[in-house]
């Protein structure tokens, strides 16, 4: 397997995930030659990652009128290792690599139902103020929901 940079050692890395959803592909998802769009993967990357929040608690927060800050994605990168096809079923997982100040650096692994990885990623999330636009500090429980 062709592994990205930002992967020192690909075994200890997948062993690091605990968070998955399950994904089918969907018709829909695939070009004309029956694979998987290249923009979908990050729509599995966006579903992976909202769960993740939500299971911390945080997306709740995040959507709510009343909460003065909102997480934006800074950038988003994904490898693709084999071809996905229509109506596979696929595990995404997530995982906190790096907490910042007020970001995180995110990682994503895809699997098929063999096991096999076919699609990984990794972007950067950053916390803003909905009335300015400017970073905020991740208080002490996002930062220990993100270390758990």
């Amino acid at each position: 397997m062709r592994v990205p940079s930002y992967i020192e050692s690909v075994e200890e890395w997948l062993a690091e995930f605990q968070f998955s959803v399950p994904v089918k592909v969907r018709f829909s998802e695939t070009d004309a030659f029956g694979h998987l769009n290249n923009t979908k993967a990050f729509v599995y990357f966006e579903e992976a990652r909202i769960e993740f929040f939500k299971h911390l608690g945080l997306m709740q927060k995040w959507t709510s009128r009343e909460h003065e800050t909102m997480v934006v994605v800074a950038d988003l990168h994904g490898d693709f290792i084999q071809q996905i096809k229509f109506d596979e079923r696929l595990t995404i997982s997530v995982k906190v690599h790096q907490i910042g100040r007020s970001s995180i650096d995110l990682h994503y692994v895809a699997h098929n139902e063999k096991s096999e990885v076919c699609l990984l990623g990794r972007g950067t999330i950053v916390q803003i103020s909905k009335e300015t636009g400017r970073s905020v500090e991740w208080d002490e429980d996002m930062r220990m929901g993100f270390e758990k």
